[in-house]
């Protein structure tokens, strides 16, 4: 499955934001967003919003990377979020994502019927690499219904 292509025809928002991916590994994802004056905000960088979907954006990627064979018993969601903003982004920027989670240990979780929850650690860099906000997205597998 090409994830990001998965991870932007399921997530209109990151589309029309002008997301795209670099690049997605197992447990990793980098995302970019591009340097639009429609997405500034009122000091000229990309707008806190627009910089927090980047991150999401990214984490849903490295999470996928991960468990989206697992889409068939569980729905992937995000349950919450921090942010840091460390310096004024200008320009393009990339989102780095690290899923913080073993596999075996959420998917056991999973067969028990339980609903894991686990963490996605996100470096949202500038062209010159260097770290502009840090964002933690905590996820969870909610398993399906039984009919």
């Amino acid at each position: 499955m090409d994830i990001g292509a998965f991870m932007l025809d399921s997530v209109p928002f990151a589309r029309l934001l002008g997301i795209s991916f670099d690049s997605v590994g197992v447990g990793t994802a980098t995302a970019r967003l591009p340097d639009r004056a429609d997405l500034h905000n009122h000091v000229g960088g990309p707008h806190a919003g627009a910089l927090f979907s980047l991150a999401e954006s990214a984490s849903g990627a490295a999470m996928l990377s991960v468990f989206g064979d697992e889409l068939s018993r569980a729905v992937p969601l995000a349950t919450s979020a921090e942010i840091r903003y460390l310096k004024l982004a200008k320009g393009e920027v990339t989102g780095t994502a690290t899923l913080r989670a073993d596999r075996a240990e959420v998917v056991a979780l999973l067969d028990e019927g339980k609903r894991p929850e686990f963490t996605v650690a996100v470096a949202i860099r500038n062209a010159d690499d260097v770290v502009v906000s840090e964002v933690v997205v905590s996820w969870t597998l909610r398993p399906n219904r039984q009919p």
